[in-house]
């Protein structure tokens, strides 16, 4: 049986650009002793992409030559493991491909929902990255004000949600003013600040006459250092990505460090959602009661097609993605 599959031409020394990936025309793989062969439904589509193309990061280097890694949801369509059955719906580390062949052991058997996609968002990745680096990392108490970067994106625009859940006056930070209005309008933040403006560090301190209490970083470069001026002492600086610095020949880090932390008591720390696995149905209980009471909305960003996933990754990094990214592979079993 053929198959499509996405590979890494070239890795990139700075911009990533879709003639860094190529198309092939494979035969699909065949499984093994205690192994599944997949048939892939969605892939997730992540800053962390980009990352793993830089080098080793949590997990090893996506080289030249190598299918592009993703996390994926899929079916089982066969399996040669007592611990799944065809039809059985999994997810777990993947590939971009139309098919792949992963250990039984290593995924996760996914509940019957109605829409496979809040798997990945709101239930998934993006839902469980805001809940376990906010409640978790930023520890927020109700009154606080929290300060958010890439609020339109996958994982801001529910951290800022979960902050209003809880109490706290939540501002973000995101590009372009129709985002912005997007954010207070639709995700139901107190306000928002247009980082491509002149002046962010004088429009974050209009918009947070208080100071920040909680800063949930996306970006990395200088608009975490200018947010770092904002912060109150002993605020709370939770870092969970710096897409600011990944599709750049020259990356560039605050110059305020330590300088700020130490004379602002500050706490600043990075997590990977992984770290908090033991939490996780603690977390999708908050999510499902948020979800379901109004005070989440689930934005997705589904890109169609597999031939289209290095455009949808390439578009994320620029930031023309509202809500959770993702690309459909094959349609949902049943629909």
């Amino acid at each position: 049986m053929k198959m499509q599959q996405i590979v890494v031409r070239s890795l990139p020394e700075a911009e990533l650009r879709p003639d860094h990936f190529e198309a092939q025309e494979v035969e699909a793989p065949s499984t093994g002793d205690g192994e599944v062969l997949l048939r892939t439904i969605l892939m997730s589509i992540d800053a962390a992409n980009r990352s793993w193309m830089q080098g080793a990061t949590y997990r090893e280097a996506v080289k030249a030559g190598d299918v592009m890694a993703t996390y994926a949801i899929s079916e089982v369509v066969e399996s040669k493991s007592p611990r799944l059955s065809p039809g059985d719906i999994v997810g777990g580390e993947g590939v971009w491909a139309e098919y792949d062949v992963r250990a039984a052991h290593k995924l996760q058997k996914l509940p019957a929902v109605p829409e496979l996609s809040n798997l990945i968002s709101v239930y998934g990745i993006a839902g469980k990255t805001a809940f376990h680096g906010l409640v978790g990392v930023g520890q927020p108490m109700a009154g606080e004000t929290i300060l958010v970067s890439a609020a339109a994106g996958s994982v801001g625009g529910y951290v800022g949600q979960i902050g209003k859940a809880l109490g706290c006056r939540v501002v973000g930070i995101a590009g372009g003013p129709e985002k912005c209005k997007w954010v207070v309008d639709e995700l139901g933040f107190d306000a928002c600040v247009d980082y491509r403006e002149a002046g962010l560090g004088k429009a974050i301190r209009a918009a947070c006459p208080d100071g920040v209490d909680i800063y949930f970083d996306n970006v990395g470069g200088a608009v975490l250092e200018t947010a770092l001026f904002a912060m109150n002492e002993r605020g709370r600086v939770v870092c969970c990505g710096a897409i600011s610095q990944y599709d750049s020949g020259a990356p560039s880090g605050p110059r305020n460090l330590p300088g700020l932390v130490v004379v602002k008591r500050l706490r600043m720390e990075g997590f990977i959602v992984m770290d908090f696995a033991r939490d996780d149905a603690k977390a999708t209980r908050a999510l499902q009661h948020w979800v379901q009471s109004g005070q989440i909305k689930v934005f997705e960003d589904i890109v169609e097609g597999l031939e289209n996933a290095p455009h949808a990754l390439i578009g994320l990094l620029a930031g023309d993605n509202k809500g959770k990214r993702m690309v459909r592979v094959a349609a949902d079993p049943g629909k």
